[in-house]
């Protein structure tokens, strides 16, 4: 989903924190079998408008399940549907355009080199890989495609036909691990990995006119997400929920230990963004900031950096945003 702008002008509004509704969580258990049993595997909670719970509810419940084995991540998502339309057919066209199902995936947390698969009711898909987010200059890498990637669409009615009501339609994925090592070397998933990730629902305003569907003149579409992001922006990865890969069952969530440090050092990153729209060069304290921190700040005009020592790590942002961490 492209639909990024909103973010400048939220930054220039002010908004100096991460969303107050802390990022959801999903624990993905490993499958020992040949073929994938969902039956056991536990959904999501349902999902909620991408502002978060101050807004409406969404009209249609949507959820997911996931697992996993020693080569791919295997998602199932169900979303209720009165009525299930699709047009496009063409891969790597602009699929939400129609209703679509959204994945957004980064490995390894840093908020770049990250990835994005779509897909609608005809089992149409986009994928593409980002180098950075839009806020910070990246640009869609669409001729990417995930190697491997094996999908299924299922309806509980009919495609495309007025004259009826449906109930649901379900995606299923499975995303090969080696698809997701693009760009770089990835760390192999074993247990207790933990990813970013996040899920959208692109969902339509139509009406009936004369046996057709007809797309409502002037009317956004509604953006249903797992984790909130606290604005219409999916691609602001420090907002995304996180996915922790579990052998054991029952499995336990542990929240990364830098989690704080990172927090705090985004709050700084947006600090920085307005201090910059006023002053044309970065703080390079964080009293600038107008907050008491321990984190250390080198800046210039065009560039900072902001830096905790934390649990035995030192992680460090950037004015793109990206996050990196290393050992002391």
């Amino acid at each position: 989903m492209h639909r990024f702008c909103l973010i400048l002008i939220v930054l220039l509004a002010g908004v100096l924190s991460v969303s107050a509704q802390a990022p959801r969580h999903y624990i993905c258990y490993r499958t020992t079998g040949t073929t994938l049993d969902w039956q056991n595997i536990p959904w999501t909670e349902d999902f909620l408008d991408i502002e978060g719970t101050a807004k409406p509810n969404p009209l249609y419940r949507t959820r997911v399940k996931m697992q996993w084995d020693d080569t791919c991540l295997y998602i199932l998502a169900e979303l209720e549907e009165p009525h299930i339309r699709a047009t496009l057919r063409q891969r790597d066209t602009i699929i939400f355009h129609d209703n679509d199902f959204e994945v957004f995936i980064d490995p390894d947390g840093d908020t770049h080199q990250y990835y994005e698969i779509e897909i609608n009711a005809l089992n149409t898909v986009m994928d593409l890989f980002m180098v950075k987010p839009y806020r910070n200059g990246g640009q869609a890498m669409i001729n990417w495609d995930a190697k491997g990637l094996r999908t299924a669409v299922r309806f509980n009615g009919t495609l495309n036909n007025p004259a009826d009501k449906d109930t649901s339609w379900t995606v299923e994925m499975a995303i090969p691990f080696r698809a997701l090592a693009f760009y770089g070397r990835r760390s192999p998933v074993q247990d207790g990995s933990t990813w970013r990730i996040n899920f959208s629902r692109v969902q339509w305003q139509m009406d009936i006119v004369e046996g057709q569907y007809v797309k409502r003149p002037h009317t956004p579409e509604y953006n249903w997400v797992w984790s909130p992001q606290g604005m219409i922006n999916m691609h602001a990865p420090e907002r995304w929920g996180y996915l922790q890969f579990s052998v054991q069952r029952p499995g336990v969530f542990k929240e990364p230990v830098t989690t704080a440090a990172v927090n705090e050092l985004w709050d700084i990153y947006y600090r920085q963004k307005q201090y910059w729209e006023q002053h044309r060069s970065y703080a390079k304290n964080t009293e600038a900031l107008g907050i008491n921190s321990a984190a250390v700040i080198e800046g210039t005009t065009l560039q900072f950096s902001a830096s905790i020592r934390e649990a035995g790590y030192i992680i460090i942002i950037n004015q793109e945003g990206k996050i990196t961490s290393r050992h002391e």
